[in-house]
């Protein structure tokens, strides 16, 4: 069966990760995605290693598969030409330059809406097209700083910790991806296009949620807290007699199912029934719990708290969430095939459709694989791509 997105035309002059995310998502439920990377060094994760597999970067084969992809001199004008000629049919463009840069090139939003007036430019940029922040670069790392991710992360003790991926990035990739889809259900009903402006900072500070809405409701700045909760109690990483693992009590019913598998009444006190009371009283309750979570196994325990209906889970590497059962049921290991690399593996997608595939058709495209095959498409001759190849426009 076909993607959902099938019959939807991608441009994508993204590059890193925010980007590049959003695009595969949209390939991966069916859009014709066109990668164009920069002519000289292509996307600047080609060269983030390693580790590197037949000269090709884990990094960049994380989030560029079912695309296209071509390399393309944007400096030139017979590159913007090409550009504008890639949006006369396209859908959606996602770009990630400085703000102002596409229209310093002659091809922003008001030149390709001349071209397609129902194109769709999702640009992602640090801070946004406005704000005084907006002129600067946005990398992650420091998003993670100033969105005040960073503050909360980490034990109370510690320095402030980043998060140990690029959330920052994957999140503003996930609120592109939703507003481009919001920008094509708009354009269904009316039949215009529309700029869709996203930015990490914004992203970050959404995804805040509960701690940002804390503050506002109390004016209280939120503390690192290391693995505990700033609302739930318990919920924490609890050490058994052998490992480390979670447990995570989301309300009064299943800490009383706890409170009576721990086979101690002062965890059954009335100050502790509600989870207002267990926050209040939260060192106390916590080391009562500690104390009878040493007396068994991480696997006793999980036995046990899984017949009762307890949340809980151990603390897995990254080898043994990717290998677990769980992941090989959901099929969220995909074996690609690729030109160069024999035996590729890439996470799979979490989409899973009822009616419509989530299908990974295509590798991970090596610099410039497709560029003949698009331009042929677009009415370019062999003898004038060779030109365009000869005079660095392609």
């Amino acid at each position: 069966m076909p993607g959902p997105l099938n019959g939807l035309k991608v441009i994508d002059l993204s590059r890193v990760l925010a980007g590049p995310y959003c695009t595969m998502i949209l390939a991966d439920m069916g859009a014709e995605v066109i990668k164009i990377e920069s002519i000289d060094t292509g996307d600047e994760t080609r060269g983030w290693g390693p580790p590197f597999v037949e000269g090709e970067s884990a990094y960049y084969l994380c989030t560029n598969r079912n695309k296209q992809g071509i390399t393309l001199n944007l400096k030139s004008e017979q590159g913007i030409e090409i550009l504008q000629k890639l949006v006369l049919d396209a859908d959606v463009v996602v770009q990630n330059f400085k703000p102002g840069t596409l229209k310093r090139l002659g091809i922003g939003y008001e030149e390709m809406k001349k071209c397609n007036k129902g194109i769709i430019l999702a640009s992602i940029s640090g801070f946004g097209s406005n704000g005084p922040y907006s002129h600067l670069p946005g990398y992650d790392y420091m998003i993670q700083a100033m969105s005040g991710l960073m503050s909360i992360t980490g034990d109370k003790d510690s320095e402030p910790v980043k998060v140990g991926v690029a959330i920052a990035d994957v999140l503003t990739g996930l609120y592109t991806c939703i507003g481009v889809l919001g920008a094509i259900q708009h354009r269904n009903m009316t039949g215009e296009g529309q700029e869709v402006d996203i930015s990490l900072f914004d992203s970050q500070l959404a995804a805040m949620v509960n701690v940002a809405s804390n503050y506002l409701c109390s004016s209280q700045v939120p503390k690192r807290l290391g693995n505990a909760h700033p609302n739930i109690v318990p919920y924490q990483v609890f050490t058994a007699s052998d490992s480390d693992f979670v447990i995570a009590v989301g309300n009064d019913q299943q800490y009383r199912k706890m409170a009576v598998l721990l086979e101690d009444q002062s965890l059954l006190s009335q100050k502790y029934e509600t989870n207002a009371g267990r926050l209040q009283y939260k060192d106390e309750l916590v080391s009562l719990i500690a104390k009878k979570i040493k007396t068994k196994s991480r696997a006793e325990w999980k036995q046990l708290l899984d017949v009762a209906g307890i949340p809980n889970g151990p603390i897995n590497n990254i080898k043994e969430a990717l290998e677990s059962e769980q992941a090989r049921s959901r099929h969220m290991v995909v074996g690609v095939k690729h030109p160069i690399i024999p035996d590729l593996k890439l996470v799979g997608s979490p989409l899973k459709f009822s009616k419509t595939a989530v299908k990974i058709e295509r590798h991970p495209p090596l610099l410039s694989e497709h560029t003949d095959e698009v331009l042929i498409k677009l009415g370019y001759s062999k003898s004038e791509i060779q030109a365009m190849k000869q005079n660095h426009i392609i």
